[in-house]
């Protein structure tokens, strides 16, 4: 939904004082890019996964299951991590996140049609009605 042009103004306003109070987190902000963020996410998430294979195998190796089971927990928890990661960064700019200031267009909500091509629901449903109470008629 995009903003009213209060909220826009608002906005400014604030992006502006930000830029008067500290412009070298202002400057940091504008010039990160987010799928920077991302990629250093499933980094992580890579390097975890490969931590709860080891504590996993430890688990099984010294016959505590527990802890085995724990670093298939630790291993699950790292691939949801990654791939959250990896779908937000196969998003184009204008659909993922943007950077404050940045240049990219808003985001904006694409509609899906409710019904395929032929009119509402509602009126296929009483398109229908109407052919059924017709043929009883005959």
């Amino acid at each position: 939904m995009p903003l009213s042009e209060h909220e826009q103004r608002l906005l400014d306003q604030i992006e502006r004082a930000l830029y008067q109070e500290d412009p070298k987190f202002a400057s940091t902000v504008r010039s990160t890019d987010l799928r920077t963020h991302m990629k250093r996410r499933m980094r992580r998430a890579a390097f975890v996964f490969g931590l709860g294979v080891v504590v996993m195998l430890g688990g099984l190796v010294s016959n505590m299951p527990a802890v085995g089971i724990g670093g298939f927990v630790v291993m699950v928890a790292a691939l949801a991590l990654a791939l959250s990661s990896w779908k937000r960064l196969g998003t184009s700019p204008t659909q993922g996140l943007r950077a404050v200031g940045s240049d990219a267009p808003a985001r904006t909500r694409r509609s899906k049609p409710s019904t395929p091509a032929g009119g509402s629901l509602m009126h296929r449903l009483e398109e229908r009605w109407k052919r059924r109470w017709d043929e009883r008629d005959r």
